[in-house]
């Protein structure tokens, strides 16, 4: 675990310009937090965290479905990683494959009412997760940076 006092400054001063810097730390604070989700998802969903990544986004419109090329595009993934990823998914009962009307080759994936249920009892668990990786992770100007993009992340992400 990183020490939030190690963590690299939001000042840019070194040789990267300030946005590519900016993009830097962000990646650090994203990979410490799918490391901690990893585990908390294989607990709590039994799936996998790429399948948990494709099901996060069904689950942004769990009404709605998104065609395969789109969530590869997306998650910036290989159709055929995809393919596997969502036969899984669906043996597992947690999405469903049609069709698209009118296209010989275009699939569409939605989330199953299994889906929904594990995803509105793991929710509150996966949030924590998050915000305390984060609180960990990131130093003071990386998480002002992080509160305007997440407001609630402000109130509790204060160090101990």
């Amino acid at each position: 675990m990183a020490d939030i006092h190690e963590c690299p400054s939001a000042s840019g001063d070194g040789l990267l310009p300030a946005e590519l810097h900016a993009w830097m730390l962000m990646l650090a604070a994203t990979g410490a937090v799918e490391q901690e989700l990893r585990t908390v998802v294989k607990d709590r969903l039994d799936i996998s965290h790429d399948e948990f990544l494709v099901l996060c986004l069904l689950a942004a419109d769990p009404g709605e479905a998104l065609r395969m090329t789109r969530i590869a595009e997306l998650l910036g993934r290989p159709k055929t990683r995809l393919t596997y990823q969502i036969a899984c998914l669906q043996h597992a009962g947690l999405v469903t494959r049609t069709s698209v009307c009118g296209d010989k080759r275009g699939v569409e994936v939605a989330l199953t009412e299994k889906a929904r249920g594990l995803f509105k009892d793991a929710s509150g668990v996966l949030a924590e997760t998050v915000k305390a990786a984060l609180a960990r992770f990131m130093g003071p100007a990386q998480r002002e940076a992080m509160c305007a993009l997440m407001p609630d992340f402000a109130a509790e992400a204060t160090p101990e």
